[in-house]
């Protein structure tokens, strides 16, 4: 389905990223991959669906690291049809004791990324007449959770920039939309759940179990691979019209 197309996705050598880059690339898309750790397993994962994948190691708190990297990917593919805005990073404190240069780095890199990464696309989509910007939010994009300010301050405003996108390129090829997946079992949450199975003395089913019966009345993790298929199908022509949501993903967190 999307064979010839080029997907840039944005913090994609793990979790999220990775299961969205690898879910483009059985549809046919050549793939830019993004982020940090290791590499090559990523690479070696996305190419035995038989496209072409590259790498750029932009630091997305960075706008002139974004824009090398859009500007490498234009050079190798010609131009980035799909664009999937995912980094992102974590700090949880409350408000008074948050470290302010913690803040500012997740508005870079959770918020302040999407912006320079989209501005930095739209001109090649809209010469072509096509595109998919699909902007990883989260549920707390839609609601809030105490001691996680930044991010759901970013959260919440990558949906607005979701919509803002959306609204003016609503005449063209050109579609923005957000997902916003709930608890997904990436390695950033099972720290967590590692340090609440400490914390309590409990087993890691049984902090699994805690962490979801606090948020998700389903009790199961949304999986990488499923966030992938919403993906896909928002680069489908059943996603022609859909323009500017915000996609919940969140075994039922947000009908509460």
């Amino acid at each position: 389905m999307l064979k010839g197309k080029t997907a840039l996705v944005t913090g994609s050598t793990s979790g999220i990223g990775l299961g969205i880059a690898q879910a483009l690339a059985q549809q046919g898309a050549n793939i830019v991959l993004n982020g940090f750790g290791d590499i090559e397993g990523p690479k070696a994962a996305v190419a035995a669906h038989g496209v072409q994948v590259a790498y750029h190691g932009a630091d997305m708190g960075k706008p002139a690291e974004i824009e090398d990297m859009l500007r490498a990917a234009a050079q190798q593919f010609g131009r980035v049809d799909i664009l999937v805005n995912n980094a992102g990073i974590q700090h949880v404190s409350r408000i008074e004791n948050f470290p302010t240069e913690r803040w500012d780095a997740i508005i870079a890199i959770n918020l302040s990324s999407a912006f320079h990464a989209t501005r930095l696309a739209l001109p090649a989509m809209q010469a072509a007449n096509w595109g998919r910007i699909i902007n990883v939010a989260s549920v707390h994009g839609l609601v809030a959770s105490a001691e996680k300010s930044a991010y759901v301050a970013a959260k919440h405003a990558v949906v607005g920039l979701t919509k803002v996108t959306a609204l003016e390129n609503a005449t063209t090829g050109i579609t923005c939309n957000a997902i916003c997946p709930g608890w997904v079992l990436t390695p950033l949450v099972q720290k967590q759940v590692d340090a609440r199975a400490a914390s309590a003395k409990v087993s890691i089913e049984e902090a699994k179990r805690q962490l979801l019966s606090e948020k998700e009345p389903s009790m199961q993790f949304t999986t990488p691979e499923e966030l992938g298929a919403l993906a896909v199908f928002f680069c489908s022509a059943a996603g022609n019209n859909i323009r500017g949501v915000a996609w919940n993903m969140d075994g039922g967190w947000v009908a509460q």
